[in-house]
């Protein structure tokens, strides 16, 4: 695949909606994900760092962060800042 090309999928995955990323917290073992975005929003559980998230390409400026909003089982949303899933 020509480097192009490697942009250009990129671009539509971009523009499609999420991508699957990877929970890397450099400060902690684990990541809080959150029922909103921010860090007034209620934490609803925390992902071990390694573990996949699929984000749904919604992002949210707020507290100093860009949070992203990610897929949860059964059909459900969760909030976890961008600088603690890895790219």
């Amino acid at each position: 695949m020509t480097e192009m090309n490697k942009i250009n999928i990129d671009a539509l995955e971009n523009a499609a909606g999420g991508r699957i990323r990877e929970i890397d917290n450099p400060d902690a073992s684990y990541a809080n994900i959150r029922n909103q975005a921010g860090l007034q929003g209620t934490i609803l559980f925390r992902m071990k760092n390694g573990q996949k998230v699929d984000t749904t390409g919604n992002t949210i400026k707020r507290d100093g962060f860009i949070w992203y909003e990610i897929y949860l089982d059964g059909g459900k949303y969760g909030w976890v800042a961008g600088n603690l899933i890895g790219y």
